[in-house]
């Protein structure tokens, strides 16, 4: 299984109302393990170069799939898609191995 992440980008005019906590705790309920870190909300944000128009970052999670195709199955149950949001999914490589390797012969490993 890999990991992928979900950014979540809500609408310029997003603002939570009072059922949103229950909403998201039900959907991430439903992930269950495949849930591997809940993430955390973002409320000031900015962003750097082009980003996706008329949205803002609202957070993340951290998600174990199979495959893409059963990444975006489990993002489809998001509640700010039904606000007007969107969440962008990526799949995540791991390249600790890697830099373990080049601290190892940089001599740097404070």
């Amino acid at each position: 299984m890999s990991a992928y992440l979900f950014t979540f980008r809500a609408p310029a005019d997003y603002a939570p109302s009072a059922g949103t906590f229950d909403a998201w705790a039900t959907w991430q309920r439903k992930l269950g393990a495949r849930l591997k870190d809940r993430g955390n909300p973002g409320f000031a944000a900015t962003a750097l170069g082009a980003s996706v128009a008329d949205t803002t970052l609202g957070g993340y999670s951290l998600i174990r799939a199979g495959n893409l195709d059963a990444a975006a199955a489990l993002a489809r149950g998001c509640p700010l898609l039904s606000q007007g949001g969107a969440v962008e999914i990526c799949q995540l490589a791991s390249h600790d191995d890697s830099f373990d390797n080049w601290l190892d012969t940089t001599g740097d490993r404070s």
